[in-house]
């Protein structure tokens, strides 16, 4: 037998010794240490579990319970000496542990496997780490609202497909994406809820042999409930993917609005400016200010994306229960994890400090984009809409072979096209008025918008 065999979890069954190359290629303790505390937190559950069994006394379990203990500050302390042989958190866990409390730790792993133990380790990980994320979202809505009512006056054009439409209140920009982060928020937070189940005491695909208190596993680790069957309690990584497909659509909402910004930052639009700190030069050229944190939360998009479609594309094919292609689980993750923390966070700041320019927004403005209101106008009047839109096509057309605006248009002109249009039809073309006919709820109004604001705040103010 090889001289490292021991000190493997499985390595009675082997006599030869592992290629060094494969001891590497098998490896996770480089990625999976982040997971330290779940699986300390987790082996110390299972403890209590194995303690009501009888499988230890209780001066066994309390010195288990204190020698796990010392691991965890160890890890926290960053004194943790990862030895040769220590393949994945739980063996490394696993070793220190009986280098501290000796013998009594080989009873730790009775009944247990590495499938359910990291099926348990992941759950409890991500749960922490998306619970973080909340609170990223929800500052991010928060922000993105305090803006939108600071700056509530400010009107500026409206665009679909990259055309000026019609005229909007700049906070009813904003807070079409705080309310994109706030559906965001609530999909993590009910993801949290779908996934927060305990594989714990499911062996290593068949169940505990010594029928261990799942019930007590479940409770003690703050698990709503156990995973019904064991099969699925080892193998299943629906909650990976769902996080990484949430982590992409969330990504997707951020690149978007960052792509929004980098148009409207540009010289030729000249809405905005970021601040400094969000913002590099050129190289070359010193004029450049360039808007790097939006490029990067764009770019950043498509990485979580990657992600998300490598990891489908790992587990399309595979046949129940553990493979250990499920080992390509947690760098995904990790990954999606640690974009979001950082992005969320930027893009939180960028709003926060970024400065609006309401005289380019207002100047930007053209009476072209009244053309709806002057057939909203003949609406008024009794005419049928349909008619209406072509009347006002009309007008536009009329403006446009004459070289001037559509305000231009003198009242025969109008009439000319319709019988019904009369001197108050120069109360169409005014901005704000358009604005603010907008007043159903969700609309751009100053009335409709501070009514969506108040819908956030009391979203915020209910947790």
């Amino acid at each position: 037998m090889s001289s490292s065999a021991p000190s493997k979890l499985w390595g009675g069954r082997f006599s030869g010794a592992t290629d060094p190359l494969m001891e590497k290629f098998n490896e996770s303790i480089h990625f999976d240490r982040r997971m330290f505390k779940a699986d300390i937190v987790g082996s110390q559950a299972y403890v209590k579990a194995l303690c009501k069994q009888s499988i230890l006394t209780s001066d066994e379990a309390a010195t288990l319970h204190q020698g796990l203990d010392q691991v965890r500050q160890e890890w926290e302390q960053d004194r943790f000496e990862i030895k040769s042989g220590d393949e994945d958190i739980h063996t490394a866990n696993e070793r220190r542990l009986g280098e501290l409390v000796g013998a009594v730790a080989g009873k730790l792993h009775t009944g247990r496997s590495r499938n359910d133990q990291v099926a348990t380790d992941m759950r409890l990980w991500l749960r922490d780490a998306a619970r973080e994320l909340v609170t990223f979202t929800r500052d991010l809505v928060r922000v993105t609202m305090e803006r939108a009512a600071a700056e509530v006056d400010i009107i500026m054009p409206g665009y679909t497909h990259l055309q000026r439409a019609q005229p909007i209140r700049w906070s009813h920009f904003l807070l079409s994406y705080a309310w994109v982060w706030q559906q965001d928020t609530e999909r993590l937070e009910q993801l949290i809820e779908r996934f927060n189940l305990l594989p714990l005491g499911s062996g290593a695909l068949a169940g505990n042999p010594f029928c261990v208190d799942r019930e007590l596993l479940a409770s003690e680790l703050g698990f709503r409930g156990v995973i019904q069957n064991s099969l699925v309690a080892v193998s299943d990584r629906d909650f990976v993917s769902e996080f990484l497909f949430w982590a992409s659509l969330t990504m997707v909402h951020v690149s978007r609005f960052a792509e929004d910004l980098i148009i409207y930052s540009s010289s030729e639009f000249g809405y905005v400016t970021l601040a400094d700190a969000y913002s590099t030069g050129s190289s070359l050229m010193p004029q450049k200010k360039n808007p790097d944190s939006l490029e990067l939360l764009r770019g950043k998009a498509g990485r979580v994306f990657g992600q998300m479609s490598g990891f489908l594309m790992t587990v399309k094919g595979l046949p129940s229960t553990y493979n250990k292609d499920l080992q390509e689980d947690k760098e995904p993750m990790f990954d999606a994890y640690d974009t979001l923390h950082g992005s969320l966070q930027i893009l939180t700041r960028v709003i926060a400090t970024l400065t609006v320019y309401p005289e380019r927004t207002k100047a930007s403005l053209s009476p072209d984009m009244l053309a709806t209101d002057l057939a909203e106008y003949l609406v008024r009047k009794g005419v049928p809409f349909r008619e209406t839109h072509h009347i006002s096509g009309a007008a536009v057309r009329m403006a446009e072979e004459r070289k001037t605006t559509l305000a231009d248009l003198t009242l025969t002109d109008l009439q000319s096209l319709h019988p019904a249009f009369a001197a108050d039809v120069a109360a169409v073309f005014n901005y704000e008025r358009s604005i603010d006919n907008r007043a159903s709820i969700g609309g751009t109004s100053r009335q409709a918008v501070l009514a969506q604001i108040d819908s956030l705040k009391q979203w915020l103010g209910a947790e």
